[in-house]
This record gives structure tokens, sequence and C-alpha cells, in this order.
């Protein structure tokens, strides 16, 4: 009896430690995104150099205690230009996450609520999409598009909706045959109120979990597509254009190509942070398989 009271007694601290822990990488999570995303804010007051002044005197200066992280080969400050870069990247990835995510739920809720004919469209749809490589798909639809950061998020959104509608398919397939939906439509309720009061709500946290573990990945799609020429356009600062830049000077000039990727690898581990984070609070019992 008495060893059976002091598992009890272990399992109950061990849950306290876990959710403690939980608590404390959230907070910490997102506080580090907090900064991130002020930092991308507030660059362009704080940065000591206009980031597209170009001063071909000073072209390819290594750093120094005037250019913390040198000079590109049109004399421009890369400190700044690696400050003001983050903008880009991560406030069009939010833009994107928004756009796939309503789309995507939409069309996920609305193929596996009414079933039939409806899901069969939607779903083969979906199925075209998934047939072909996201990110080789992306890049023809923004070549097709022409540069720029919008075509980009326009590119990026068209082919990452997919994971979203499958998700909500599959949640909303679950949900509509529980005995609480029939109860609402013998009540009375229409099929739109239904959706949007009892479905949506029951499906929200998986759907919190996977948006916040995707942003990561789509803050990297934007960064390639800026390095394939196809995102932002010269002079604005992007990190990923920026590694376009710089990698023709590896070799000689490496501060060009390591301070941008540095830039990206911190911001993509902190968003990653973040996701995670969320998921361990909305869903302590999950595990990695």
């Amino acid at each position: 009896m008495e060893n059976s009271i002091n598992r009890i007694d272990i399992k109950a601290k061990k849950h306290k430690l876990k959710i403690g822990s939980t608590k404390f990488n959230l907070i910490l999570s997102i506080t580090l995104t907090a900064i991130l995303l002020f930092i991308c804010v507030a660059a362009p007051y704080i940065v000591p150099y206009d980031p597209n002044a170009q001063n071909l005197a000073i072209a390819l200066q290594p750093p120094s205690n005037e250019h913390l992280f040198g000079t590109d080969k049109f004399g421009r400050d890369l400190f700044s230009r690696v400050l003001c870069g983050g903008a880009p990247s991560i406030l069009g990835c939010v833009v994107i996450v928004v756009i796939v995510t309503i789309v995507g739920v939409a069309i996920g809720v609305v193929g596996g609520y009414f079933g039939g004919k409806v899901d069969s469209f939607l779903s083969k749809i979906t199925d075209i999409f998934l047939a072909f490589p996201g990110m080789v798909l992306a890049v023809v639809v923004a070549g097709m598009l022409g540069n720029g950061l919008i075509n980009a998020i326009i590119a990026l959104s068209i082919v990452r909706w997919t994971k979203f509608a499958r998700l909500a398919r599959s949640k909303t397939i679950s949900l509509k045959e529980m005995t609480f939906i029939s109860a609402c439509k013998i009540s009375g309720l229409s099929h739109f109120q239904i959706i949007i009061k009892h479905i949506i709500p029951n499906i929200m946290r998986e759907l919190v979990i996977t948006v916040m573990l995707d942003i990561g990945v789509t803050m990297l799609e934007i960064a390639g597509l800026s390095f394939l020429g196809l995102g932002v356009q010269p002079p604005t600062a992007e990190w990923g254009y920026m590694l376009n830049e710089g990698r023709s000077y590896l070799n000689s000039h490496s501060w060009m190509v390591l301070y941008p990727g540095f830039a990206i690898i911190i911001s993509v581990m902190i968003l990653n942070y973040l996701g995670d984070s969320i998921r361990d609070f909305l869903d302590p019992d999950y595990k990695e398989v």
C-alpha cells in the first residue's frame, strides 16, 4: 500500500515538473519570437546606415568597428541589411500561413462535412496539387507570375494549402458522426451554423499546432524563392537574396553569406521552438514517433 502511494506521489511530481517545463518553454519561445518580430519591424529606425545606400569606395570591406558585418560588393552596410532583411521573410511567411490556413480549412471542412460529390470533387483538386513537388510547383508558378514578393507569396500559397485541407477534412469526417452534431441538426441549426460554431472550434487545436510547426518551413521557402531570384528584388534587403548575391564571393569574402545565413538559421530555430512549445502546451501527451 505504501509503495503504491509513493508511486502516485512520484508520478504527480513528474507531472508537475512537466507542466512547469512546458509553461517555461512556451513563455521563453513567445519572448524570443516577440524580440525577433520587434527587430524586424523596428529595423529601419534603428540601423546605423541606410541599407540600400551604395558606396563603392568601401566595397567588400571585412567586419570592423565601423561596419560590424562588413560591406557587400556595392559598399552597403551588411549589418543594416541583415536587420532589415528579416521583415520580408517573416512578415511574408505570416501572410502565407494565414492565407493557406483559411483556404485549406474552408476546402477541407466543406468536403468532409457534405461528403458525396462535393467531397469527391474537392479531394480530386487536392490530389492534383499533391501530385507535384511543392517547391517545384511554387518555382513554376512564381516564374509565370513574375518576380516580386507578392508573386512569391501567391505562388507558395497556391501549393501549401493542401496540408491544412487534408487535416481539416479528416477531423471533420470524424466529428460529423458524433451525437452532438446530430443533435444540432435536429435542433434546426443550419449547416453554416454547425460548421462555424461546432466543427471549426473542435478542430482548432490540431490546426494551431500544424500552423505553428509550418511557419519555419514557410520562411525557408520564401528565402529559397528569393535566392533563385523569384522573390524580393533589388535593392530591397532580404536574407535569401543576400545569399544569392554573396555566393560568388563565398571563398574570398565569406561574411557576405555567413551573416544572412546565420540570420535565417536563428529565425527558423526560434519559430520552430515556438511551434514545438505551443504543441506541447496544447497537447501535453504528444510523443515523437
